[in-house]
């Protein structure tokens, strides 16, 4: 469990410290504290954190500069998402991603191309909260981003606007109104873990790399070498499900190094990795049932690496 204020507890398996280095503008704030994960969901929840007040210019020095920091760190990982799904608009318009792996795949699904997003978008995005200010008002800049391709991707799911090229690079069958679902819950997902659990928090950064690495390269190499059905769903792989519990495993324990390294957290990686495996196994079990039709992946597999990582990790 997280340790905190003057109540004794166990050596916790991952406990949270402020970021060390200096920051892209000088910054001396702490971090927020764990907003914690409604009490059902954990097997002990910590108190909730008082609402946090917003950074003014006319806060100080160090609120301004926390300030001019989260600004421009969220203008550039917009700008960032923004040419990463540009850059496989065109991609995907030419069919090089097709012809460079020799996929033979139907164009209509744009299969692999999709899943390379959903792949990159979620590392990615997780990769740039480091780059926020240490003020407790990060998480909310960083929320920004996946708040913005959220209302992209009503706006062009409802047909208010059209764009071609993102609906063919992120849906299955390049229709509009399948933005409204597993892409839509894939943003919404994003931004849940940033507001809740941001940086500091394994929950959040496990459930995401789970979604993100695993889930996606399931579908990856499912769809190319899944020739073997499970038993109890025809349309899910043996290969897919070891795929998903290697990758998510991978990305991971990648992740919680990375943060780890900035100080983020401190990991006991003789337990760590352990328990990684077993919220790897979880999300790949739930993953493989045949309820994609009731509740889609995106939905499911963060949901389940929330809870099973809640109840290994505990809270802060």
């Amino acid at each position: 469990m997280w340790s905190g204020g003057a109540v004794s507890s166990p050596q916790p398996l991952v406990r949270s410290r402020a970021l060390r280095g200096t920051p892209l503008f000088p910054v001396d704030l702490r971090l927020a504290p764990f907003s914690s994960f409604p009490s059902l969901l954990l097997r002990k929840a910590s108190p909730i954190s008082p609402p946090a007040r917003l950074v003014r210019p006319g806060g100080g020095p160090a609120a301004r500069a926390a300030l001019m920091q989260d600004s421009g760190a969220t203008a550039l990982v917009l700008a960032g998402a923004y040419s990463l799904v540009r850059a496989f608009d065109t991609l995907t318009e030419r069919n090089l991603i097709e012809q460079l792996y020799s996929l033979h795949i139907s164009t209509s699904e744009q299969s692999l191309s999709r899943k390379v997003v959903h792949v990159l978008s979620g590392l990615l995005f997780m990769s740039s909260w480091p780059i926020f200010s240490s003020s407790i008002e990060a998480r909310y800049f960083a929320a920004i981003v996946p708040l913005v391709n959220c209302i992209r991707l009503v706006t062009y799911g409802l047909c208010i606007f059209t764009d071609e090229g993102l609906i063919k690079s992120v849906t299955r069958e390049g229709k509009p109104e399948e933005l409204l679902r597993g892409p839509l819950y894939y943003v919404m997902v994003l931004m849940f873990c940033s507001v809740v659990f941001w940086r500091e928090s394994p929950v959040g950064v496990v459930s995401l790399a789970m979604m993100s690495g695993g889930d996606g390269f399931a579908d990856i190499l499912g769809r190319r070498y899944g020739a073997t059905k499970l038993p109890y769903n025809r349309q899910k792989s043996w290969i897919g499900s070891i795929s998903m519990f290697i990758f998510g495993f991978l990305f991971s324990i990648g992740m919680l190094y990375y943060f780890s390294a900035f100080g983020c957290f401190h990991v006991d990686w003789d337990k760590a990795v352990e328990r990684v495996a077993v919220v790897s196994l979880a999300a790949t079990v739930v993953e493989s049932l045949p309820i994609s039709e009731f509740v889609d992946d995106n939905i499911s597999v963060p949901l389940t690496s929330m809870l099973t990582a809640s109840l290994l990790f505990g809270s802060h």
